[in-house]
């Protein structure tokens, strides 16, 4: 983005985590202004689209249903890991057992919405400036 900022990678999440410098969470309020609601339009698209991703992950590898409600923050990501590795071959080898797997996006049905109030200043600037460019209100 303009003015030196460079935009790295990081994490979309919902208004149950903090906003912090690798994890963008959208903007609170009802009255926004027009970047900040085209930012959390984009943000929740993107987020549909994780839903929709982990929903399929979860259908076709169970394990990852029971260490989701349980995690041990040293196992579960590398058990995501591979199943994620395993899934990629399985799509690129095509295999034909991968379209019999439902794609469902309510897979946490009964997932009560958490909010955190939790920001961090270097967040603030980088959604800021992510929701300005998003806009067209900030040259690349």
């Amino acid at each position: 983005l303009s003015e030196g900022t460079e935009i790295r990678e990081y994490i979309i999440g919902d208004s149950g985590f903090p906003l912090l410098p690798y994890l963008i969470v959208p903007y609170e309020g009802k009255e926004l202004s027009e970047p900040k609601v085209e930012f959390n339009k984009r943000h929740s698209a993107t987020q549909i689209v994780a839903q929709k991703a982990l929903a399929r992950l979860k259908e076709m590898w169970r394990i990852i249903q029971g260490v989701m409600w349980r995690p041990d923050k040293h196992r579960l990501p590398r058990i995501i890991l591979v199943c994620c590795l395993l899934h990629n071959i399985i799509i690129d080898m095509e295999d034909e057992a991968q379209d019999d797997i439902p794609s469902s996006h309510e897979h946490d049905l009964d997932y009560q919405q958490q909010k955190c109030e939790s920001v961090d200043i270097k967040g603030v600037c980088l959604r800021d400036k992510l929701s300005l460019y998003l806009s067209g209100r900030l040259p690349p």
